[in-house]
């Protein structure tokens, strides 16, 4: 399989290749660097890394937003070895499965980083970025590593899900899957190495690591990462020569409240040439206030641990506000009803479970067989759990997750999803999320959580389920409606719908 990534061959030049604050690589620098952290792991792990397949092992990082996670995961990619990004803000008992069920023998980290007592069993390497790269005392070759021949199917990543239903299971990501979804959004989004990305993203999952980092550096291009994101890191940035933004809905959120305020940012926004917001659904509102203050449109894409990326509105397409856009190059999609069969019409109304088939898929769930042949149909599709809604020119909007956000109401089926967007554009809400709990007339009645924006005068129950029932329609207004401060969050600001009260 060709080189995941070119540049760092093709382009020995001083050519940026990644920034974290003050600290940058040009690509000659990254390859000398990554090229030495696949040295080092081939030596820890006695040649393990010259095996096929399963054979190579698997080395952990300690993934914090920092220029060594990058480096590190670099490397062991070019060796051919299947980084385990680890969430550094895990607790004791999830990093013990994870360590449990990967079995790395090796962990990368940085210089310095103190890891928790789990690690302590695991030979430490540390990513060595500054002043002369070294293996073993002499200076590095200044070029990748030079492991066994890899193919696509050989694992680049395992990334572990977030373990909502029961402890996170390790989806295998081979190189294949990188390569195609990558060079499809290079498609869709005419991303090409003249772009510079800004992002404050986590770099132990898909949405920073794989589109955040691994994007930019296939593309030839250059990534600026903002260490914690504020909005005065996305003015800065953008502001000098960064062309695109990748954020989450609570960063786009945080833009949204704070454009009113503050014309640098509003002026740097409308000189981007991408904003892309992943991870979750970006409620309308937010859509719509930072197209009227900047002129320019967020788009959004879809896609999940399992299947890296599966659609996306195109860069020369109709940034729709509430839509992922269509499959993208070389994706099957279809939505399925509760029997399995196919849904019938895309009409924008009729509402079926995602699923998706193509080269952008994993391989399995590690050590778990049984798990992953439950994940796919006989004939090869992947069961997302997700469910939707098509349009009939095939845009696809997102209406929540099959177990928590499908409430079947008086003998309709209705998303969560649409019904949260439009609770978030009465003013006197903040936050919304909507679940269903049992109804003996209705089966399921629709329930509310609401964040109000003045916790002292909350807008009264009657006047949401109203204000619903007008935009959408009387079957879709909640029948209950719970107050809260907070909306419990992961750290992709997902709402936590199974840690509300009960």
């Amino acid at each position: 399989m060709s080189s995941l990534f070119p540049a760092l061959t093709d382009d020995p030049s001083g050519r940026p290749a990644l920034r974290f604050g003050e600290r940058s690589l040009t690509y000659a620098e990254l390859a000398s660097a990554a090229g030495a952290v696949g040295e080092r792991v081939r030596g820890a792990t006695g040649g393990a890394a010259s095996g096929r397949g399963a054979e190579r092992g698997r080395v952990a990082v300690w993934a914090t937003p920092t220029l060594e996670t990058a480096v590190g995961v670099v490397g062991l990619l070019l060796a051919g070895v299947a980084a385990v990004p680890l969430n550094p803000k895990s607790g004791d008992k999830e990093l013990g499965h994870i360590l449990g069920d990967s079995a790395p023998g090796v962990v990368l980290a940085a210089p310095g980083d103190e890891l928790p007592p789990a690690l302590d069993e695991l030979t430490r390497i540390d990513v060595e970025v500054e002043g002369d790269v070294t293996v073993g005392g002499a200076r590095g070759a200044g070029g990748p590593a030079v492991g066994a021949p890899v193919g696509e199917e050989d694992p680049a990543l395992v990334v572990y899900t977030s373990g909502t239903t029961g402890p996170p299971k390790g989806a295998v990501i081979p190189r294949r899957a990188v390569a195609t979804t990558l060079d499809a959004l290079a498609d869709a989004w005419q991303w090409t190495g003249e772009d510079v990305l800004v992002h404050g993203l986590p770099l132990f999952h898909v949405h920073g690591l794989v589109l955040g980092i691994l994007g930019p550096l296939r593309r030839g291009g250059a990534v600026r990462h903002l260490g914690r994101f504020d909005t005065e890191g996305v003015t800065r940035e953008l502001s000098a020569g960064a062309s695109m933004l990748f954020g989450v809905p609570t960063m786009y959120h945080r833009i949204a409240e704070a454009l009113p305020g503050d014309p640098g940012l509003a002026e740097a926004l409308a000189g981007a040439r991408l904003l892309v917001s992943g991870s979750a659904a970006l409620p309308v509102h937010d859509h719509e206030r930072i197209a009227a203050a900047t002129g320019r449109r967020v788009i959004e894409r879809y896609g999940m641990t399992e299947t890296l990326m599966n659609t996306s509105v195109r860069a020369d397409g109709e940034a729709r506000a509430g839509t992922v856009g269509v499959p993208l190059p070389g994706v099957e999609l279809r939505l399925v009803d509760e029997d399995g069969s196919a849904v019938g019409v895309y009409d924008g109304e009729s509402v079926g479970e995602i699923q998706v088939r193509g080269p952008n898929l994993f391989t399995e769930y590690l050590n778990r067989p049984e798990a992953t042949a439950a994940a796919f149909t006989f004939d090869g599709w992947f069961r997302t759990g997700d469910v939707a809604v098509r349009d009939p020119d095939g845009y696809v909007r997102i209406v929540g997750r099959k177990a928590t956000d499908l409430i079947k109401s008086g003998g309709y089926k209705i998303g969560a999803g649409e019904i949260e967007n439009a609770l978030l554009e009465h003013p006197g809400v903040r936050e919304a999320a909507v679940t269903g709990e049992p109804d003996a007339d209705l089966g399921e009645r629709i329930v509310a959580w609401v964040v109000p924006a003045d916790p002292g005068s909350p807008p009264p129950e009657a006047e949401l389920a109203g204000h619903v029932a007008r935009r959408l329609a009387p079957h879709k207004r909640p029948r209950v409606v719970r107050y809260l401060k907070v909306l419990p969050r992961n750290d992709m600001g997902k709402i936590m719908k199974r840690a509300l009260p009960s």
